[in-house]
């Protein structure tokens, strides 16, 4: 049951990125949680902030995870899954796509609410299309 719910919590990121629902994002993560996504954040409204940032300018996204591998240790848990995003801004000068895969490192904690995530980290291994896409 821990792992669904976990897996959940990666899922509802995901969701909460292409539907531009930010405030999704309060059912994600710890309000103290801190993240590395492409550069340091602290706290949950930060990692809002940073995310909205990079997407604003884009036409469109689809953020897709796979591969979960979860641990849990009573309250706490670690997961780590795979990711593949695609950015789409169609009058981006040198194409319109940009595509970044790698790794997600989450650190969970069981709060009264559910699994939260408490500490992510984005390793980037590859992207694949015109960077401009996201340069806005």
């Amino acid at each position: 049951m821990d792992r669904a719910e976990i897996v959940d919590v990666t899922l509802r990121y995901c969701r909460a990125l292409d539907a531009r629902d930010y405030d999704a994002l309060d059912d994600v993560f710890t309000p103290e949680a801190r993240a590395d996504l492409m550069e340091e954040l602290e706290g949950r409204e930060a990692i809002k902030v940073r995310v909205r940032r990079a997407l604003e300018p884009l036409d469109r996204t689809q953020h897709l995870v796979g591969n979960h591998q979860v641990e849990v240790n009573g309250d706490r848990a670690t997961c780590s899954s795979y990711l593949q995003s695609q950015h789409v801004r169609r009058e981006a000068e040198g194409g319109p796509n940009f595509i970044v895969a790698g790794q997600y490192e989450d650190r969970l904690v069981r709060t009264q609410e559910g699994w939260r995530i408490e500490f992510r980290r984005l390793l980037v291994w590859w992207t694949e299309g015109n960077a401009r896409v996201t340069r806005g």
